[in-house]
């Protein structure tokens, strides 16, 4: 994704207060063996690429007075209660580093699973990302979570994800293997279940006594 922005050339909170008040959003651009810049970019463009899962989780491209560099989004600050962005941080990335970055997950395949479809479970998202590690050009925008096979009273843990090649899981993440999804029969269907169970047998019995006296 491509981002213009624009070098901003007075700082302090006054300043970013008039910028903010212009329709502009004021920003730093930091790391790499560069110094750190400040910038200022269109609020209402950048509002709406806020909203778009890929701006989060992907290398962006970040132009600067007709210059183009690598760049991640690692931070922002919104208004406690306006929708309006007070600032925003971008990490200058190199293509030979690696990058630690949280990537969204989509789970898939939920419904046709035994789990769901006949034993009537829920499936729950424990989390809706994970942290992993890569080089800027393999850093993908989602990574997806397929449950066709889990089974009730079973978990998906972070290490059962099928990564992508040139990607794993960081450090503490590998080492912690938490929960990604479980499958759980809801309490109230798996009493309703009990309960039919035993109805059956007295209604079973007179059938029984009948077949003894013929």
């Amino acid at each position: 994704m491509k981002v213009v922005a624009f070098e901003r050339s007075v700082q302090g909170t006054g300043a970013s207060r008039r910028l903010r008040n212009s329709g502009k959003t004021p920003g730093i651009v930091y790391g790499s063996k560069d110094p750190a810049l400040v910038i200022e970019l269109d609020h209402n463009a950048l509002f709406h690429a806020l909203r778009k899962e890929a701006f989060h989780s992907s290398i962006l491209d970040l132009e600067i007075s007709g210059k183009t560099q690598k760049v991640l989004l690692r931070d922002y600050q919104m208004h406690p209660f306006k929708p309006l962005v007070l600032h925003i941080d971008f990490q200058r990335v190199s293509a030979t580093e690696k990058v630690h970055m949280r990537v969204p997950l989509h789970f898939t395949n939920a419904e046709t699973s035994a789990a769901v479809k006949l034993q009537g479970a829920v499936i729950s998202h424990i989390v809706n990302d994970i942290e992993v590690s890569c080089l800027p050009a393999d850093l993908p925008e989602f990574i997806e979570v397929d449950l066709s096979k889990i089974e009730v009273g079973h978990s998906v843990h972070a290490k059962d994800l099928n990564l992508p090649k040139g990607v794993s899981l960081v450090l503490h993440v590998e080492q912690e293997n938490p929960v990604i999804a479980n499958a759980r029969v809801p309490a109230v269907k798996a009493a309703e279940t009990e309960e039919a169970a035993p109805a059956a047998a007295p209604a079973a019995a007179p059938a029984a006594e009948a077949k003894d006296k013929a």
